[in-house]
């Protein structure tokens, strides 16, 4: 070989592993996005996205002479063919104040059903200050055959929520994710 096709040979070897490093890390990138969108998600409220945990304090004050509305809507996913509705459209509540609402869920079907209900709150902003003691969203509900189910919500809404937000809206879309869950479980029991 001549002096010009190895060096035209060590360029393109140069250029691939170029390429090569360069897609490794756009990968890595792209993986690591998710968690750190969460993570911004979380300490900001953006999109709209609440805890996934029970709050495990209760505010100390309630502000009597302020009052917020909390709209709630409910949706159904895909594969979902019962009832998914909250028992209270609108709430007024005082920032502080722990409230209970009662939202339900029905399974027509023959079969049971594991369902997974997704919040999300807007204006987003107003996701930081929405505090859930108990919620059916934070574990997926099994809901059996033919069964109607009570699934309540406590919440409160922190005191220092911004003047500026009177009202919220508070969205749930529950997905059946049997299949999923199953998937899931078998491959675990091949284990």
């Amino acid at each position: 070989m001549s002096d010009e096709q190895l060096s035209v040979e060590q360029r393109n070897k140069r250029t691939l592993k170029k390429l090569l490093i360069w897609a490794v890390a756009m990968f890595g990138f792209a993986f690591l996005m998710v968690p750190f969108y969460n993570v911004i998600c979380d300490v900001t409220g953006l999109n709209g996205k609440t805890s996934s945990t029970a709050a495990t304090q209760v505010p100390e004050n309630v502000v009597a002479d302020r009052t917020v509305t909390v709209e709630f809507i409910t949706q159904k996913g895909d594969g979902i063919s019962g009832e998914f509705s909250s028992e209270t459209r609108r709430v007024k509540v005082h920032p502080g104040e722990i409230t209970l609402v009662h939202f339900f869920a029905s399974n027509p079907t023959s079969s049971d059903m594991i369902t997974q209900s997704i919040p999300s709150v807007t204006p987003g902003e107003a996701a930081r200050y929405l505090h859930k003691t108990q919620c059916f969203c934070f574990d997926q509900q099994t809901l059996l055959a033919g069964e109607r189910k009570d699934m309540p919500m406590i919440f409160y809404l922190d005191p220092e929520i911004p003047s500026h937000i009177n009202q919220f809206t508070l969205s749930y879309t529950i997905f059946d994710v049997t299949e999923r869950v199953a998937g899931k479980n078998n491959s675990v029991a091949a284990n």
